[in-house]
């Protein structure tokens, strides 16, 4: 796990850089480049700026040139474009990029200028998520950073460090989560994991087993999980301080491994589906990471574990399911049963009575036809969903509100049941909001689909790495901090 060592300087002179790297930011203007950092030698850094101006190098945000300089032969610089004007999440993007280029030191000393805590934090987050790679079966894999060396003359500096690394640490927890593969994170596996992290966080936990699903009615974990060997399970993780105000529940989908069931997916897309647990994943953390962070504000989060596999038991297409709430699904498609499972979570969750109920998912392909790998869709009641964009926009995470369009709820009835499991082909994303809304009564809502960026297919960038990018995690910090704060 890499760290960070805080040290109370205004500027940093090389000779005292014990570190193998050094980050820094520049930009350009015309043909002059300007180096951006706490560096206080002045030899050193107009060294740097001629290296730069002599490779051409390009100042597009978060781009990284690694050179050397003369005075300083045994030092790295990792030198990262500024682009124009960075905001916040510019500045995540950068600090991440560059710890990203030292992956194999032992250690790197982030030099760049910083005036406000927002800005201190900003870069420490980065710096952390950017440290991170999945190298748990690769032998000759570099290893990321292990030390990140930040100087800063700010107060309250430490306060500052700590809740970036708390929430760094969970971003990255969730990244390993995903990436484990199916036959190392099962049902059993995943629940065990989650009982233990979260009450090493001081959090209450509650594993429902097969016997618990069946006498609860949990409809849809029966029917998605009854092909596999791993049976489903319900886990129920709680955070609730003595001076908790205002009630959130969160909603995540955890299917283990996904084949379709009997609408078995095509070879070219059932590989990743190790991944689909995202949602599961996602909400586990946040609640933990609201328990590290002891917010002021309960926190329930509802995960909700199967495989869907193909066997003699398995559930069919064509069946119907009844739910607790007694809504009846006829199941036209094995392979959209993540709504299935999240359907039981839901009625779980709003028994309760929450002030909102949040669930994420890796949901639908069709959230990637319409938005793209990076941006995450989110729909749900008015209120509620601004409220998460709104903490998306905070959090630096790309999101869309999208609509629950009332004309698309016919595609989903049944002509022997209340509803079928899938409506339209056209606007995909947007009938699995619908099909999800009749399991949240009056609830607020808002429902999170990550099926594109929850999972990075390209090259890494800024501080997302290939592979799993735990999004969305501190989107759902950022809302329960406002939650928090409220009242």
């Amino acid at each position: 796990m890499t760290e960070i060592k805080l040290h109370k300087a205004a500027g940093i002179d090389t000779a005292e850089i014990t570190t193998a790297g050094v980050i820094v930011g520049f930009s350009k203007n015309d043909d002059a480049v300007k180096l951006a950092s706490s560096l206080t030698s002045p030899e050193f850094v107009t060294e740097c700026e001629n290296a730069l101006k002599t490779l051409r190098a390009s100042d597009t945000t978060a781009s990284v040139t690694t050179l050397t300089v003369p005075s300083q032969r045994d030092l790295l610089v990792f030198a990262v474009g500024l682009g124009t004007d960075p905001d916040l999440d510019d500045l995540r993007q950068i600090a991440g990029a560059g710890v990203r280029a030292g992956a194999g030191l032992d250690g790197v000393t982030v030099a760049l200028p910083h005036s406000t805590n927002a800005e201190l934090e900003a870069i420490a987050e980065g710096a952390l998520l950017g440290a991170y790679d999945f190298t748990r079966y690769r032998k000759d894999a570099d290893q990321p950073v292990k030390m990140i060396n930040i100087h800063s003359t700010l107060s309250d500096v430490e306060s500052i460090i700590e809740r970036s690394s708390i929430i760094a640490q969970n971003v990255n927890a969730v990244r390993d989560l995903v990436n484990t593969p199916a036959n190392d994170l099962n049902t059993e596996s995943f629940a065990q994991y989650a009982l233990t992290e979260a009450q090493a966080a001081g959090c209450s936990v509650h594993v429902y087993d097969l016997a618990q699903l069946y006498k609860e009615n949990l409809a849809g974990l029966i029917a998605v999980g009854k092909g596999s060997a791993n049976e489903p399970k319900l886990v129920r993780i709680e955070w609730n301080p003595g001076n908790a105000h205002g009630f959130t529940a969160l909603v995540g989908k955890g299917i283990m491994f996904d084949t379709g069931g009997y609408s078995l997916k095509p070879s070219t897309a059932i590989t990743e589906m190790k991944t689909d647990m995202g949602g599961a994943a996602t909400i586990l953390h946040a609640v933990i990471t609201a328990a590290r962070l002891e917010l002021p504000t309960k926190v329930v989060g509802w995960m909700c574990l199967a495989e869907n596999m193909i066997s003699g038991t398995a559930t069919r297409p064509d069946d119907v399911i009844t739910y607790r709430n007694g809504i009846s699904v006829e199941i036209n498609n094995t392979d959209a049963e993540g709504r299935l499972v999240l359907a039981d979570g839901l009625i779980m969750a709003t028994d309760e009575q929450p002030d909102a109920v949040i669930d994420v998912a890796t949901l639908t392909g069709a959230q990637m036809v319409a938005l793209g790998e990076r941006y995450t869709g989110i729909m749900g009641t008015d209120a509620t969903r601004e409220e998460v964009l709104a903490a998306a926009q905070n959090a630096g995470e790309l999101a869309w509100g999208m609509p629950l369009p009332e004309h698309l709820k016919s595609s989903l009835k049944s002509d022997i049941a209340d509803m079928k499991n899938t409506g339209s082909r056209y606007g995909g994303m947007l009938t699995a909001g619908l099909f999800l809304q009749r399991f949240v009564a009056d609830t607020p809502w808002a429902h999170i689909d990550i099926a594109g960026p929850s999972f990075n297919r390209e090259g890494a960038y800024g501080y997302t790495p290939k592979g799993a990018t735990g999004t969305m995690m501190r989107t759902l910090v950022n809302y329960l901090e406002e939650k928090a704060l409220e009242n």
